[in-house]
C-alpha cells in the first residue's frame, strides 16, 4: 500500500517547487507573449511600411529582459518577433531574418550596457544613464533596422528606393522604445515597492493630473500648431525629476508619450503636419530627447540626495563602530528631555565602559583593541530596540539611550547586554561595566544625568575589583 504524505494545509506549500528549467520556460513564454502583443500594437501604427513603425515598444521589452534575466531568454524574443512578422504578410524567411535582427539588437544592447553602463543598475549614475541611451538605445537599434529592412528589400517586400525612409522609421521607433519603455521596465523591476506617505501620494496624483490636463491641451483638439505648446509639459517633467525618483520620472514620461502619440495620430498637436509618419517621427524624436533629459536630471537629483544623506550620516556617525557619535548622542538627549516635557514619560541612559581595553591593546595591539570596540558595538546594534540610540561617547565608553524606560527596565537591559558581551565567544574575551541613570530622577540636565550614570559605573567597577582579587583595579580609559 502506498503511504500518503500528510498535507500541510497550505496549497502553496504542498505544490512542488519549480526547477530552473521550468522557470526558464515560463520566462520565455511570458516574454514571447509580451513581445507579440506589444509588437502588434506598434505595427497598428505602421505608416511607411507594414513592418516598419515609429512606435515599437518591443525593443524596450527585449533589452530589459536580457539585462534582468540574462541571454538565456533569447528564444522568447525570437519567437515573439517571428510571430509578429509572420502574421504581417511576410514570408517565413524574411520573418525569421527580422526576428534574428530584433534579437541581436537586444543582445548587443544588453552587452554594451552591461559592459560600459553598469547593466540593469545603469540608472544609478548620470553618466551610466547617458551610456544606456546612446549604446542601448540609439546604437544597438541600428542593428535591427539594418537587418530587417535589408531582408524585406531582398525578399521583395520593399523597394530599394524606400530603403532610407523605412530604415529611419524602424531605427527611431526601436530607439524610442528602449529609451521610454525599456527604462520604465528596468526602473520598476529594480524597486517595485511604493513606500509613500499620503502627502507624497497626493503630490504625485496632482502631478499626473496636471500633466494629463496639460497634455490634452498640447496634443488635444484645442492645440495650436502655430505655437511651441509642446514645451508646456516640460515643467511637469522637471517637477517629477526633482521631487521623485527616476522610476516616477520614467512613469510620467511614458504617460506623456502615450497621450502625445494618440493625439498626433488623430491629427492634433504641434507635430501633426499632414503626413502622419513624418508627424510620428518628429514626435518620437522630441519624446526621445525629453526622456533622456528627464531621466538624466532625475538621476542627478538622486545622486545629490544620496550624497547629502551620506554626508549627514558621516557627521553623526562614529567612523570606527558605525554607531552614533557624541554630537548625535547630545541631540538625542536634548530631544528626549523635550519630549518628557510634553508627555511626562521618563527615559533612561546606560553608560558602558569596556574593561581592560588598555591591557588588550598592550597584549594584542591596537587593531585587536579596535576590533574589541566593534564587537561591543555590534552587541548594542543587534540586541537593542529600533527606538533606542546607541553611540560611542568617547574612547572605550558607550552610551545607550532608552526612551520610555524606568530604572528597573534599564537594569534588565544592562544585564542583558553584559551577558551578550560575555557570550561573544571571540578572543580575547571582553566585558563591560554599566551605569544606569533615569531622567529626571537622577538628573535634570544631560550633564547631571551622565555624571549619575558615571558614578554608578564606578561603583560597579569597584565592586568587581573587590570581588576579584586578581583584578588590577579600574582600567585607564583610552581610545583604541
Amino acid at each position: 500500500m502506498t503511504q500518503r504524505l500528510p498535507l500541510t494545509g497550505n496549497p502553496r506549500a504542498d505544490r512542488p517547487a519549480l526547477d530552473d528549467r521550468q522557470k526558464n520556460l515560463i520566462a520565455i513564454g511570458v516574454i514571447a507573449a509580451a513581445y507579440f502583443v506589444a509588437g502588434k500594437l506598434g505595427l497598428s501604427m505602421a505608416l511607411v511600411h507594414p513592418s516598419s513603425t515609429a512606435v515599437w515598444p518591443p525593443s524596450g521589452i527585449a533589452l530589459a529582459a536580457f539585462l534582468l534575466l540574462g541571454y538565456r531568454v533569447w528564444p522568447g524574443v525570437v519567437l515573439g518577433a517571428f510571430l509578429v512578422n509572420i502574421t504581417t504578410a511576410e514570408s517565413v524567411w524574411t520573418s525569421l531574418a527580422v526576428a534574428v535582427g530584433n534579437t541581436l539588437e537586444g543582445v548587443v544592447g544588453a552587452y554594451l550596457v552591461s559592459r560600459f553602463a553598469n547593466g540593469a543598475r545603469c540608472f544609478g549614475r548620470a553618466q551610466d544613464t547617458l551610456k544606456f541611451a546612446f549604446l542601448g538605445g540609439l546604437g544597438s537599434s541600428a542593428i535591427s533596422s539594418t537587418i530587417g529592412v535589408t531582408a524585406l528589400t531582398l525578399g521583395g517586400f520593399a523597394s530599394w528606393a524606400d530603403y532610407k525612409p523605412i530604415w529611419f522609421t524602424w531605427w527611431l521607433g526601436d530607439a524610442a522604445g528602449v529609451l521610454i519603455l525599456g527604462s520604465l521596465v528596468l526602473l520598476w523591476s529594480a524597486d517595485r515597492r511604493v513606500r509613500w506617505s499620503w502627502k507624497r501620494m497626493g503630490e504625485f496624483g496632482v502631478l499626473l493630473a496636471g500633466l494629463t490636463a496639460t497634455s490634452q491641451i498640447v496634443f488635444g483638439p484645442f492645440a495650436r500648431r502655430s505655437y511651441p505648446v509642446e514645451y508646456l509639459s516640460i515643467p511637469f517633467l522637471i517637477w517629477s525629476a526633482f521631487r521623485f525618483s527616476p522610476r516616477e520620472s520614467a512613469t510620467v514620461t511614458t504617460v506623456l508619450s502615450a497621450i502625445a502619440i494618440r493625439g498626433t495620430l488623430d491629427g492634433f498637436g504641434p507635430f501633426a503636419l499632414g503626413v502622419r509618419n513624418e508627424s510620428l517621427l518628429l514626435l518620437q524624436s522630441f519624446m526621445s530627447i525629453v526622456a533622456v533629459m528627464t531621466l538624466t536630471l532625475a538621476v542627478l537629483t538622486s545622486e545629490r540626495t544620496r550624497a547629502e544623506e551620506q554626508i549627514l550620516n558621516l557627521a553623526v556617525t562614529d567612523p570606527l563602530t558605525g554607531l552614533a557619535n557624541y554630537r548625535k548622542l547630545i541631540d538625542v538627549l536634548d530631544f528626549e528631555m523635550k519630549r518628557f516635557g510634553r508627555t511626562g514619560r521618563p527615559f533612561s541612559i546606560l553608560l558602558l565602559d569596556m574593561d581592560g581595553l588598555k591591557a588588550i591593546n598592550d597584549a594584542h595591539g591596537h587593531l585587536v583593541g579596535s576590533r574589541a570596540l566593534c564587537r561591543l558595538a555590534n552587541v548594542l546594534r543587534v540586541h537593542c530596540r529600533d527606538i533606542d540610540t546607541a553611540g560611542r561617547y568617547g574612547g572605550d565608553e558607550f552610551v545607550l539611550i532608552i526612551p520610555e524606560t524606568g530604572r528597573k527596565q534599564a537594569q534588565l537591559v544592562a544585564e542583558r547586554i553584559r551577558q551578550r558581551v560575555a557570550e561573544d565567544g571571540e578572543k580575547p574575551a571582553i566585558s563591560v561595566s554599566v551605569g544606569a541613570a533615569v531622567y529626571p530622577r537622577d538628573g535634570e540636565t544631560r550633564e547631571e544625568l551622565l555624571e549619575a550614570a558615571d558614578r554608578l559605573l564606578y561603583e560597579m567597577k569597584r565592586r568587581s575589583r573587590d570581588t576579584t582579587p586578581s583584578s588590577s583595579g579600574r582600567d585607564k580609559r583610552g581610545s583604541a
